[in-house]
């Protein structure tokens, strides 16, 4: 599985992004997917996961309410969608699949990883 992640840029805090990113693949809905982010001098964390079908989600704390995940199986693509974006979520985002029809939290649980997208949110 090969994943591409687009959708970053620069935001104003308050504003809003939709990052994508496109897998390779006619599996797709064998794999649950998630988006991680690293700050600058920190340590990459979750932000959120889907499983195979769509039909489950889970966030991190800092993004529950503001992001939303999902992912269009016919697409090969899974969505961020980032509402009320902070200067706190300035970070390169990065998605990443596991073969599996869960969601997966952890960073170890997930086999192949998208280049990173860079988001900025200036203040």
């Amino acid at each position: 599985v090969q994943l591409q992640a687009s959708g970053g840029g620069l935001v104003q805090a308050g504003g809003s992004l939709r990052l994508s990113c496109a897998a390779t693949g006619r599996t797709f809905s064998s794999y649950g997917m998630g988006w991680f982010r690293q700050a600058p001098g920190k340590k990459r964390e979750f932000v959120a996961a889907i499983s195979g079908s769509g039909g489950s989600t889970y966030y991190a704390d800092s993004v529950k309410g503001r992001f939303t995940i999902s992912r269009d199986n016919a697409k090969n693509t899974v969505y961020l969608q980032m509402n009320s974006l902070k200067p706190e979520d300035t970070a390169v985002y990065y998605c990443a699949a596991r073969r599996g029809i869960s969601y997966y939290l952890q960073e170890d649980d997930y086999d192949y990883w998208g280049q990173g997208t860079q988001v900025t949110v200036s203040s």
